[in-house]
């Protein structure tokens, strides 16, 4: 059996190709793709080749370059002494955009029948987010600014509005962004570049600054005005993994008002859940399918863009030359 496969093979160029399918041995698990979601930033920086030589970027991306992270599908054969999962089980894990996947059974998560095959491919980024959200410990009553509106952006605001953030202010300047952010509880929006937006956040926050800002841009001019935006030992979270961590500067702020900076990243959570440190990523995982489930985030209408993977060209072309005209954009495979 052959499977679907894109790579990307250098720099701004997107391919299909077909790959034999691995035999399924002892506690593995055969699964059929149905939908995955498109990481936009990291997958443009990835084929974009948009970071800095010796970077993590650069020890990461070796053409050809399997992208994606986010898939949801079905499980069509289990080997082997697996127990905990069974044909027709809908699950979710880390693995590229391709057709079939064998993996090891203990890496896939159920998907519950309450929450979509489209919302579901979202578990990714929502754990990213989520991670982050974590990482600032708030407090209730906390001023936020989110600087970028993208995925995550929109994740995060919502996760803020759950953990009871008395402003959320978006900075970005496109404006579909900010529309979106605005739907999903977004208390300000205001469509600036960061470095113009500081008099307004100020106003906003009687002139004291936040306690948290997340930078979810990934790009580096960013980091020094995001510090200018913070309260006296406030924090600064940096969810945006830009490509060029050079050009990031520090400023006198984060000495002169005590400033916490806190980097998050995917492989932050930890591997095993204890009573110490619970959350790993299927358990934020499965928090984001009860968040859906009950009604208190909202993914869908985040969809903007869907295409097949016979046309994974024209969605990257459009990724890396209109970004700001898509925000959610799907592989649905159900038709391979």
């Amino acid at each position: 059996m052959d499977s679907l496969c894109i790579y990307f093979t250098g720099k701004d160029q997107v391919e299909l190709k077909t790959e034999s399918v691995p035999p399924v041995g002892a506690g593995q698990v055969l699964v059929r793709a149905r939908k995955s979601l498109i990481s936009t930033g990291t997958e443009c920086i990835c084929l974009g080749r948009l970071f800095e030589e010796g970077t993590h970027w650069d020890r990461w991306v070796k053409y050809p370059f399997q992208p994606g992270y986010s898939m949801m599908g079905v499980v069509e054969q289990v080997g082997e002494g697996v127990t905990q999962l069974k044909p027709g089980d809908r699950v979710v894990f880390q693995r590229s955009h391709r057709q079939w996947h064998v993996v090891d059974a203990n890496l896939p998560v159920q998907v519950p029948d309450e929450v979509s095959d489209e919302d579901a491919s979202w578990f990714a980024l929502a754990m990213i987010s989520q991670n982050a959200v974590r990482a600032a410990e708030h407090q209730l009553g906390d001023n936020v600014v989110v600087i970028g509106a993208g995925l995550l952006g929109q994740l995060t605001v919502q996760y803020l509005r759950l953990v009871g953030a008395k402003q959320i202010i978006v900075v970005d300047p496109a404006e579909p962004r900010l529309k979106m952010a605005k739907e999903h509880g977004a208390t300000t929006v205001i469509a600036k570049r960061v470095q113009e937006a500081r008099d307004e956040i100020l106003e906003l926050t009687e002139g004291k600054g936040a306690e948290v800002v997340y930078d979810i841009t990934g790009i580096a001019s960013v980091f020094a005005p995001a510090l200018t935006l913070l309260r006296r030992f406030g924090k600064l979270i940096l969810l945006g993994d830009t490509g060029e961590p050079s050009q990031q500067f520090l400023t006198g702020d984060v000495i002169t008002k005590g400033l916490r900076i806190i980097g998050t990243h995917a492989s932050n959570p930890p591997a095993v859940s204890t009573d110490h440190t619970p959350w790993t990523q299927a358990e934020m995982y499965r928090l984001f399918f009860t968040y859906v489930a009950r009604g208190d985030m909202r993914v869908n209408d985040l969809i903007t863009h869907r295409f097949t993977p016979y046309e994974a060209p024209q969605a990257y072309h459009l990724l890396r030359h209109d970004r700001s005209a898509a925000m959610g954009v799907v592989f649905d495979w159900t038709g391979v």
